[in-house]
């Protein structure tokens, strides 16, 4: 069985945020997705994208997905390609199917001339860092992710307009 990956397109959202359950359950944060099929349409196929999202199938059947963005490096002094999420439902995993989106992600980050691929991973799932590994993937030991969301995201915004 042949794996393809294609670029996800209008009329995909169903298939995107049904992915998104999907990772947010294995991650158990279900509770905090709030997407919608609108969203995803907006944000995904809008005028304007800002994020990007492939889709893996086997016999024309949707087996994975990876949402990814541009973002930039001031180090490298070029662009980055940040893979935010990548889900291979359980019963479809050794197959290939997520080697295969993570390598048409590194082409596109070629032909965008990106300086690196970076994406995170939850400390607890050892068989997505066993395989991120065995791709040759680096663990960046040292670094700690921030995040500002809800109340503390708009009080800040609030303290910048003064």
């Amino acid at each position: 069985m042949t794996i393809s990956i294609r670029s996800a397109k209008p009329g995909d959202e169903e298939t995107v945020l049904g992915f998104i359950k999907s990772l947010a359950a294995y991650e158990k944060l279900s509770d905090e997705v709030v997407a919608t099929t609108d969203l995803v349409a907006k944000t995904l196929f809008g005028p304007s994208p800002k994020a990007f999202a492939l889709i893996a199938e086997r016999d024309n059947a949707p087996v994975g997905f990876a949402l990814y963005f541009f973002n930039y490096s001031t180090f490298l002094g070029r662009h980055g390609l940040y893979l935010e999420d990548l889900f291979v439902p359980e019963d479809q995993r050794g197959f290939g199917v997520g080697k295969a989106l993570l390598s048409r992600l590194a082409q596109i980050a070629v032909e965008h001339n990106c300086g690196r691929m970076e994406w995170s991973v939850l400390d607890w799932n050892a068989p997505a860092i066993a395989f991120y590994k065995s791709i040759g993937a680096q663990s960046m030991e040292g670094w700690t992710i921030n995040r500002l969301t809800g109340g503390a995201l708009k009080a800040l915004a609030g303290e910048a307009k003064l």
